[in-house]
């Protein structure tokens, strides 16, 4: 922080800078939603004002009526957005308007920059980008060359004065003393941007996205003002008069994004408990949809007076993505955010909420098996949170997951998988890895593939964990092919007969071969063991049962939560020509320093398969080097 002559001087957190940047050089196609957004910000500032209120009257005694005023000035050029609500301290207005929180910010930079670059598709991207993180308040400098913000926070003395160009930073100092209670928000308007300085258009913007908003909107200039919407809550509103561009604008309101409702909930509970919502899933991504804090987007109001967006036994962390609002005519007007948490009320709405939203995303799965293909894409991996954190509707959540596999392109669901699986399996068999493309080339498949047995590929961090609590499915058990003691001589299938006729066959004495084994890689693997897996490779790694899988090995070694990984098994194919050359080797004078040079090769070749790499790369080069030699010698 450095003094000036005008104030303090601050500069802009790195990713707010590249986010203006792009922002201001995207939309302008759509940069009349500016506005928009400075209105849903001053609509959630009065909002805070009347819930604090509950607990503290004064704040509001000195202005009852909480309103917005919009105030274009073609003279100036200038637009100015206020409201009497909240207002923020100095503190506050460092931290909301200099910084964004969140883990996803630098990602979301990222992809609004691979965006830029595709112009053919640059409409569609920014506006489905930036719906992902939603702009808010930084959406001003389409429109702005200078953004001035003067706040004062309700019960406070002091009053300050933000202001930024946009571009390097920001400077604060003291406001005048009579400055009212909330936040005037001024636009220096760009020289492209003057249409937003004439009251007609600013009608015009503020009739088609904020008419919604419950709260009266004030249109000011030439000495007189009017109010322009009907300040009537939206969800409070029969159905059959709401339009579905009513349920958009709302949406992109309530939660501050830029994309379409993929759908929509609107529904009115009475009887034991009553409430309204109005719940809506986006079409796209949130940035912050895996933020630690898996905070969701559901507002709740008690008779129309916001209470707190902070709920957390409102919805589950599950559908965190869902957004809009829950308002409830049973709790009382000055309950606490703590008293909340445990509240019987809260607790039997959620329930409702969470079967209502269930019901729906059923009926989509089976009506629009398409469209739910889009909706689990974008938030599938949340919603198998469910599956592990939530047992009283995991198996609900089951039939609503869909998975990949390696018999079938695209998405599968677990009923389609119990109807395609073979005589004689009763496991339904799965394998965790990065990729679905690359695990189908996993040699822990080759007898899979032989049998025609079905395997799911989970590639999403989360299946090593619900894999862990979720043991069956309609009483076939999950069953993971990286594990120990797989036996697929029960399963029927067009290659059964010929499978029964070798695995009776003698395979070659490699107990020599195996003890050898053992020797060179004590320390380094728990056992070696004949394969019953492998068709066409010469060896792989597997845990043995009740160990941890390795994919969730690695994953808690690399977040320090896990000291070294447990030793894993290597699996020998006794009919591949290298083991049946080893094994004749292993049987001779001598072959120890042989074998035990070709040991560390199956190993380091076991993890390349694996997606790892060899222990010690230099000597996995000098000793392929050496066999690579005496093969061409």
């Amino acid at each position: 922080m450095a003094e000036t002559s005008t104030g303090e001087r601050h500069e802009f957190q790195a990713e707010v800078n590249r986010i203006l940047d792009i922002v201001v050089n995207s939309l302008y196609s759509k940069r009349e939603v500016f506005l928009r957004e400075l209105i849903s910000n001053a609509s959630d500032a009065c909002d805070k004002l009347r819930y604090e209120a509950q607990l503290d009257s004064a704040l509001l005694k000195d202005d009852p009526a909480l309103r917005i005023t919009i105030t274009p000035d073609a003279k100036k050029k200038t637009l100015t957005v206020s409201d009497n609500g909240i207002g923020m301290t100095h503190d506050e207005l460092v931290e909301n308007l200099g910084t964004i929180a969140g883990s996803g910010t630098a990602k979301f930079a990222e992809q609004l920059a691979e965006a830029e670059k595709d112009k053919a598709k640059k409409e569609k991207s920014d506006v489905s980008l930036i719906g992902q993180f939603g702009v808010g308040f930084y959406a001003a400098f389409m429109a702005a060359d200078e953004v001035t913000v003067t706040s004062r926070r309700a019960g406070a003395d002091e009053a300050w004065r933000w202001t930024s160009d946009g571009r390097t930073g920001f400077e604060i100092e003291p406001a005048e003393a009579d400055t009212p209670r909330g936040t005037t928000i001024t636009l220096k308007l760009k020289k492209d941007a003057k249409e937003f300085s004439e009251a007609l258009r600013v009608e015009t913007i503020i009739k088609t996205y904020s008419e919604h908003v419950a709260l009266p909107v004030w249109l000011a200039g030439d000495g007189e003002a009017r109010q322009i919407n009907e300040a009537a809550a939206l969800w409070t509103r029969q159905k059959s008069e709401i339009s579905a561009d009513q349920y958009t604008e709302f949406y992109r309101h309530v939660g501050h994004t830029f994309d379409e409702p993929w759908l929509t909930l609107h529904n009115r509970a009475e009887g034991v408990i009553a409430y309204t919502n109005l719940l809506f899933i986006p079409s796209s991504t949130p940035f912050d949809l895996f933020d630690p804090s898996r905070r969701h987007g559901v507002k709740l109001y008690v008779r129309k007076i916001f209470i707190t967006d902070e709920c957390e036994g409102l919805v589950p962390p599950w559908l965190r993505f869902l957004k809009g609002v829950v308002d409830s005519e049973d709790l009382p007007l000055n309950v606490s955010r703590e008293v909340l948490q445990n509240n019987p009320v809260v607790a039997k709405i959620s329930k409702a909420l969470v079967k209502r939203v269930m019901n729906e995303l059923k009926k989509k799965a089976e009506k629009d098996p398409e469209g739910y293909t889009t909706f689990w894409e974008a938030f599938g991996q949340v919603m198998k949170e469910g599956i592990y954190e939530d047992h009283e509707r995991r198996d609900e959540l089951l039939k609503l997951a869909r998975f990949r596999s390696n018999a079938v392109d695209g998405w599968t669901s677990l009923d389609d998988y119990l109807g395609r699986m073979k005589d004689g399996q009763e496991q339904i068999y799965t394998l965790t890895g990065d990729k679905a493309e690359t695990m189908k080339q996993s040699p822990m498949l080759e007898a899979f593939k032989a049998k025609d047995v079905e395997v799911l590929l989970l590639d999403e961090p989360v299946d090593e964990f619900w894999t862990m609590s979720a043991d069956a499915f309609e009483e076939k058990p999950f069953v993971s092919v990286s594990r120990g003691d797989i036996d697929l001589s029960t399963i029927g299938g067009e290659n059964a007969s010929d499978e029964e006729k070798t695995d009776d066959e003698p395979s070659g004495d490699t107990a020599p071969l195996i003890a050898m084994l053992k020797l060179a890689l004590e320390g380094e693997v728990k056992d070696v063991r004949e394969s019953k897996r492998l068709t066409d490779s010469a060896c792989c790694l597997v845990v043995d049962e009740g160990d941890m899988n390795m994919r969730l090995q690695k994953m808690l070694q690399a977040t320090g939560q896990l000291g070294m990984q447990s030793e894993r098994i290597l699996e020998i194919n006794p009919k591949h020509v290298l083991i049946t050359s080893l094994s004749d080797i292993a049987k001779g004078d001598g072959a120890t320093r042989d074998v035990e040079e070709m040991a560390h090769l199956l190993l380091d070749q076991a993890l390349i398969l694996e997606g790892e790499l060899p222990k010690d790369p230099a000597a996995f080069a000098r000793r392929l080097s050496d066999a690579m030699a005496r093969a061409v010698g």
